[in-house]
């Protein structure tokens, strides 16, 4: 594969970017020790920059960021990549307006993966992020693509960025690795208060088309347009 002075560049540009992201996981504590991982796609390449498998997050530097296929093969680093690698290049050969993919295991967002129980669509918030209940993908084993095959699965049927994948954690996607990076910090958000919410009480789910109007108003209204 020809990898042109241009290319390099943006490789490099991603391998900073997908680094530092990794911080914001930690900031919102949505990982522990070496779990978790955000990856990109390369644009107009058939290439992916995640995070190597079990390297500390207080160690993690940019070079340390590994290139792979989206088959999965690692084409460039010096560290074995992550053992969701094959996942996240499922995702990426399945669903061409992803740019990013990432995984965590935060805690409440877990918790509803292992309930195998969908965080129903009780807040504007998940309404405006979410576009309705947040659905759970089937059980899957760690290693292979079938993790990927379930996310694709179970998003292609929902206007959702996150898939609780059952018994394990979740997934959310982006059109970037930031975009994708923010929905699995508003993710883990909702699910604590959905969780609490249910403690107090029964909490309603937002009517269809009120749930349909607040996605479209957020994804297409709120918050500063580019010149």
């Amino acid at each position: 594969m020809t990898v042109t002075s241009e290319v390099s560049q943006i490789i490099t540009d991603l391998r900073r970017q997908v680094c530092e992201l990794h911080t914001e996981l930690i900031r919102y504590q949505l990982v522990i020790w070496t779990a978790g991982n955000v990856s990109a796609r390369v644009p107009g390449r058939d290439l992916m920059v995640i995070k190597p498998s079990g390297i500390s997050y207080d160690a993690m530097q940019p070079e340390h960021m590994v290139v792979c296929t989206l088959d999965g093969e690692l084409v460039d680093g010096d560290l074995a990549p992550s053992s969701d690698t094959a996942a996240h290049a499922y995702v990426y050969r399945h669903m061409p307006e992803v740019g990013g993919v990432v995984h965590t295991h935060s805690t409440y967002a877990t918790a509803w993966a292992a309930a195998g129980e969908p965080i129903p669509c009780v807040l504007t918030m998940i309404a405006d992020e979410f576009g309705g209940d947040i659905p759970v993908g089937p059980f899957a084993p760690i290693g292979d693509d079938s993790i990927g095959r379930g996310i694709v699965e179970t998003l292609r049927s929902s206007r959702s960025a996150a898939v609780l994948m059952r018994s394990h954690g979740p997934f959310t996607i982006g059109p970037t690795a930031l975009a994708a990076v923010k929905a699995a910090v508003m993710l883990e958000d909702v699910a604590r208060t959905a969780f609490i919410s249910r403690q107090l009480g029964s909490p309603e789910a937002l009517p269809g088309a009120a749930v349909t109007a607040l996605f479209e108003r957020y994804q297409n209204v709120y918050g500063q347009k580019e010149d």
